[in-house]
């Protein structure tokens, strides 16, 4: 019974974390299309400046990342494909596994670290000192003032940073390909658009939209749900960026059971 009961349990606070997101994600976006036809504008200021953080401020990172990673699909795609005589398949390998997975894939664990850690560490800590409380207090939205800019944010630069990791994922895979699989930068271009369908990146787009919804929302959650202390913000951080993960792979396996039976069923 003990076993029973801790998973009965777990399953009952698993969906009430997911029932809590499904609230915050509502309210945030009642909020940013309610507000658009009223007086009070929404903080696009404030959003601008977390568009700043989370899109500007990642590049370097993440441009040197999916660089490396395309350099690593196309060494071991290489090392099978050259085997069977058909090296002139690493263009494409590595194109289609970057545009369709890796690529919003990697660009959203490095996004979870950067930014969605730091949402709930400053919600967290705004939490601790009531600064949240203080907002209800002067009749301000915490959610149209603090979430809101912050999902705006993820949802603009989202796949605007997905679309330059796959940039330079492919171009990553280029090197390996001129310097060891006798391609030539034309040819090893010309071979990645030939291998790509609007399919392939529309795919990733939405996977990177629907990862932005995630990040946001369960930094915002964890940031909220923080206790008193300052122990409790390190908590929260650590939680959020744990969920973020999680709840990440599981979207994109969903998405990805989607996009295949829909294209082969």
């Amino acid at each position: 019974m003990g076993l029973t009961q801790d998973i009965g349990a777990a399953t009952i606070d698993g969906l009430a974390y997911l029932g809590g997101l499904t609230r915050l994600a509502g309210a945030a976006t009642r909020a940013m299309f309610g507000e658009l036809f009223r007086e009070r504008k929404l903080p696009f200021g404030r959003a601008i400046h977390q568009g700043m953080a989370v899109g500007v401020k990642a590049l370097p990172i993440l441009s040197l990342i999916s660089f490396f990673v395309g350099m690593i699909l196309a060494l071991q795609a290489a090392y099978e494909l050259r085997r069977l005589g058909a090296l002139q398949f690493v263009a494409s390998a590595v194109a289609i596994s970057v545009t369709r997975e890796l690529g919003p894939l990697m660009t959203a664990i490095l996004v979870i670290g950067r930014s969605g850690s730091a949402f709930a560490a400053e919600l967290g800590t705004m939490k601790v000192n009531e600064e949240i409380d203080a907002l209800e207090t002067m009749a301000v939205d915490p959610v149209r003032f603090l979430v809101v800019p912050k999902l705006l944010a993820m949802l603009i630069m989202m796949p605007c940073l997905t679309i330059w990791a796959d940039t330079m994922g492919v171009m990553g895979g280029a090197l390996f390909g001129v310097t060891n699989a006798g391609f030539t930068l034309g040819t090893y271009v010309h071979a990645t658009m030939d291998a790509l369908a609007l399919r392939d990146i529309v795919t990733g787009l939405i996977k990177s939209l629907m990862f932005a919804l995630v990040i946001t929302m369960v930094g915002c959650q964890e940031g909220f749900r923080t206790g008193l202390g300052s122990e409790e913000v390190g908590k929260s951080t650590t939680s959020a960026v744990v969920m973020s993960i999680f709840l990440v792979i599981l979207v994109d396996l969903l998405f990805t059971m989607l996009f295949y039976f829909g294209v082969t069923g």
